[in-house]
């Protein structure tokens, strides 16, 4: 099987996982539980992953799969995120996503409350809803949007941006990809399905992705010296 052939595999993982979610989203019983690290865990978190597992497992036979909720530790195969951004999630937000790569070579990212899908293939560009996508050309911080999602204050100097928002998870990095934001910065620490499909498709987008921090590439170095 080539790229294509895994695209459309996980593009198919990502409509039974936009079922899943959008039927329990907002659902006066959701049931949520607070896991051993004190995030917080959905059912529908926990059927998603069961759900795309058990179908790899049927159609893809003998393909590694690490997810958030079930574990693993060989990135050489699928690797799940059901549900990016569950805080949102259980208390109606809409903006919540199922991340999916294929190693590091094929990304979707799938936020179905807020209608939009994101993918890319390494060599094959990035798209969002079928379109195109690109970051932007800006070069200069002072011009530049910045997102973050820190779990202390941004030092007080740092990013002296023309705009400064508090979006996090996957949103803030495919706002970098599609051109709308600059940089992006999630709280260090955050795992690799976190990572692993929106990686693919900034880079392919033609921007950069290191540990937490997106960018549109023109600003990255700059990015990093400020966390530093």
């Amino acid at each position: 099987m080539g790229p294509n052939d895994d695209l459309a595999f996980a593009l198919s993982l990502a409509d039974d996982a936009d079922a899943i979610t959008l039927a329990r989203f907002r659902a006066d019983d959701l049931r949520v539980e607070t896991k051993p690290d004190l995030t917080p865990v959905s059912e529908a978190d926990q059927l998603v992953e069961r759900t795309l597992r058990e179908r790899i497992g049927r159609e893809r036979p003998g393909e590694a799969v690490l997810g958030e909720e079930e574990g693993g530790d060989d990135r050489s195969g699928w690797i799940l995120d059901p549900i990016d951004g569950t805080r949102n999630y259980t208390r109606g937000i809409p903006i919540w996503a199922t991340l999916i790569a294929y190693a590091d070579r094929v990304a979707v990212v799938s936020a179905p409350a807020l209608g939009r899908r994101w993918w890319a293939v390494r060599g094959g560009g990035a798209f969002a809803n079928g379109v195109s996508i690109r970051v932007s050309r800006i070069a200069k911080v002072q011009d530049a949007t910045l997102l973050f999602a820190l779990d202390r204050p941004l030092p007080e100097r740092a990013f002296d941006a023309w705009h400064v928002r508090g979006f996090g998870d996957f949103w803030a990095h495919m706002l970098v990809a599609e051109g709308a934001a600059e940089v992006a910065v999630d709280p260090p620490g955050i795992a690799i399905w976190d990572t692993a499909a929106v990686t693919v498709i900034v880079e392919e987008a033609g921007g950069r992705f290191t540990k937490h921090v997106s960018s549109n590439g023109l600003l990255h170095d700059e990015a990093l010296n400020e966390l530093r």
